[in-house]
Protein backbone atom coordinates (compact mmCIF):
# COMPACT_ATOMS: atom_id res chain seq x y z
CA UNK A 1 0.00 0.00 0.00
CA UNK A 2 1.03 3.38 -1.21
CA UNK A 3 1.64 5.71 2.35
CA UNK A 4 -1.38 7.83 0.01
CA UNK A 5 -3.71 5.25 0.85
CA UNK A 6 -3.23 4.57 4.63
CA UNK A 7 -3.23 8.33 5.82
CA UNK A 8 -5.85 9.20 7.40
CA UNK A 9 -7.40 12.31 6.14
CA UNK A 10 -8.83 15.32 7.83
CA UNK A 11 -12.03 14.28 9.49
CA UNK A 12 -13.78 17.52 8.58
CA UNK A 13 -17.33 16.21 8.68
CA UNK A 14 -16.30 15.39 12.80
CA UNK A 15 -14.77 18.59 13.14
CA UNK A 16 -17.91 20.53 12.09
CA UNK A 17 -20.33 18.22 13.66
CA UNK A 18 -18.87 19.08 17.24
CA UNK A 19 -21.00 20.10 20.39
CA UNK A 20 -20.60 23.86 20.98
CA UNK A 21 -22.15 23.59 24.15
CA UNK A 22 -21.63 20.28 25.69
CA UNK A 23 -20.67 20.17 29.30
CA UNK A 24 -18.69 17.08 28.79
CA UNK A 25 -15.89 17.44 26.37
CA UNK A 26 -15.35 21.37 25.32
CA UNK A 27 -15.15 22.30 21.51
CA UNK A 28 -11.97 22.58 19.78
CA UNK A 29 -11.07 24.87 17.33
CA UNK A 30 -7.63 24.39 16.27
CA UNK A 31 -8.18 22.32 13.17
CA UNK A 32 -4.69 20.62 13.82
CA UNK A 33 -5.61 20.29 17.31
CA UNK A 34 -8.76 18.55 16.77
CA UNK A 35 -7.49 16.52 14.21
CA UNK A 36 -4.22 15.13 16.35
CA UNK A 37 -6.58 14.49 19.42
CA UNK A 38 -9.29 12.74 16.83
CA UNK A 39 -6.36 10.25 15.95
CA UNK A 40 -5.71 9.46 19.40
CA UNK A 41 -9.58 8.49 19.82
CA UNK A 42 -9.43 6.79 16.80
CA UNK A 43 -6.76 4.54 17.50
CA UNK A 44 -8.28 3.88 21.20
CA UNK A 45 -11.65 3.02 19.71
CA UNK A 46 -9.97 0.89 17.28
CA UNK A 47 -8.13 -0.66 20.45
CA UNK A 48 -11.00 -1.45 22.28
CA UNK A 49 -12.47 -3.30 19.59
CA UNK A 50 -12.74 -7.10 19.87
CA UNK A 51 -11.28 -9.14 17.44
CA UNK A 52 -12.43 -13.32 16.60
CA UNK A 53 -9.32 -14.99 15.72
CA UNK A 54 -11.13 -17.97 16.19
CA UNK A 55 -12.30 -17.54 12.44
CA UNK A 56 -11.44 -20.33 9.66
CA UNK A 57 -8.21 -18.60 8.48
Amino acid sequence: MNPEETQIKFPFWQYLNQPLLGTEKLPILNPRRFSQIYRIELLERCWKKECDAKGPY
